[in-house]
């Protein structure tokens, strides 16, 4: 069973930056070292993160994303809990990315080492598309990209 830790605190906010400040206790109770991967639960919201320093302070983001699903904004009260990531981050790439990916498999082989954040970058691109041939542009952009040994 992976490491897990509850706490309370407020969310902070620099600009249109918001975050959760990690206690340096809970961070020895995960055991995981400095920068561990999580599965972050906040107010029974979860979202997967990545324990980060700024400041000195241990700290992990809560993104646009997250605050517009939540409602959270800097100041609010929150009770969190973090449980040590066991398992890869996966990008959650789209069928038709998926079929196109399998088709070329120097291309696929390329996005399989991609970080996570670059394997997202891309799915998300695909999926904020608005129209098909849109779509299949940048599934095909991407593609070409991989080809070339080009991250983006």
């Amino acid at each position: 069973m992976p490491a897990s830790v509850q706490f309370d605190t407020t969310v902070t906010a620099a600009g249109n930056n918001t975050g959760i400040v990690v206690p340096d206790d809970a961070i020895e109770r995960l055991g995981a070292g400095r920068r561990p991967p999580v599965i972050v639960n906040v107010n029974g919201y979860e979202y997967r993160n990545t324990v980060g320093v700024m400041g000195g302070k241990h700290m992990i983001s809560i993104s646009a994303a997250v605050r517009k699903e939540t409602g959270l904004k800097g100041g609010d009260l929150i009770h969190v809990t973090l449980t040590v990531a066991e398992t890869p981050r996966e990008a959650g790439v789209p069928d038709d990315f998926a079929v196109a990916l399998a088709a070329d498999t120097e291309a696929k082989a390329f996005f399989d080492k991609l970080s996570n954040s670059l394997q997202r970058y891309h799915v998300d691109s695909i999926n904020a598309a608005k129209t098909t041939a849109t779509r299949q542009r940048r599934i095909e952009k991407a593609i070409s990209l991989f080809r070339e040994g080009k991250q983006r």
